[in-house]
């Protein structure tokens, strides 16, 4: 059993879906098999907490690696099916392992904005890179209600259409052009 298990057998979803009154819009462009990306923006801490109500599938998230430092933290994170990046650096090895979780059929979570804790952020290409090396497709979420959270106690997912992928070679031209069809899909 995983923590994913653990949190299913708890009723974490539905404790956080009816204590934050989260609304999920669309929930089902999430595919129920089969890799994908799913990018959502980045308002909070908080944000893949509250983005585990979105789905039933386990989602992989790749996290800033400072978190990894500290070891309580880093295991739990770790059973989560979370794994460290080097924001900024063109991480490969993190970059390699999003590429097997996508081989496995998996769910990855990247946020395209890196950071949470500027208002305004460039979005950065790495989900697309890891869709045109991977053919995994893009799925832009767009969260509000998360910026004040726990304070705010309303929450709104909308999930946007996929965006499916060619694979490719990820140049920078292509993979900037599918970042940024993906940031106008998420802010539609």
């Amino acid at each position: 059993m995983n923590a994913y298990d653990v949190l299913h057998v708890i009723g974490f979803r539905t404790f956080m879906r009816r204590l934050y009154r989260v609304e999920v819009i669309d929930g089902d462009r999430i595919p129920l098999d089969g890799p994908c990306i799913l990018t959502p923006n980045h308002e909070s801490i908080f944000d893949p907490f509250i983005l585990a109500v979105a789905t039933t599938r386990p989602i992989h998230f790749m996290t800033k690696a400072e978190l990894f430092r500290f070891r309580p933290v880093a295991a739990v994170l770790r059973s989560l099916g979370t794994f460290p990046v080097e924001r900024g650096s063109g991480d490969r090895t993190a970059m390699s392992e999003a590429a097997r979780w996508l081989d496995r059929g998996e769910v990855l979570c990247v946020f395209p904005q890196g950071t949470s804790r500027q208002l305004v952020r460039k979005w950065h290409r790495g989900a697309a890179r890891l869709a045109l090396v991977t053919g995994a497709p893009l799925v832009p979420i767009r969260m509000t209600g998360t910026r004040n959270w726990p304070l705010r106690k309303r929450v709104r997912i909308e999930v946007g259409e996929p965006i499916f992928v060619t694979p490719a070679k990820p140049s920078v031209v292509a993979a900037r052009d599918l970042t940024r069809r993906l940031e106008d899909a998420s802010f539609a």
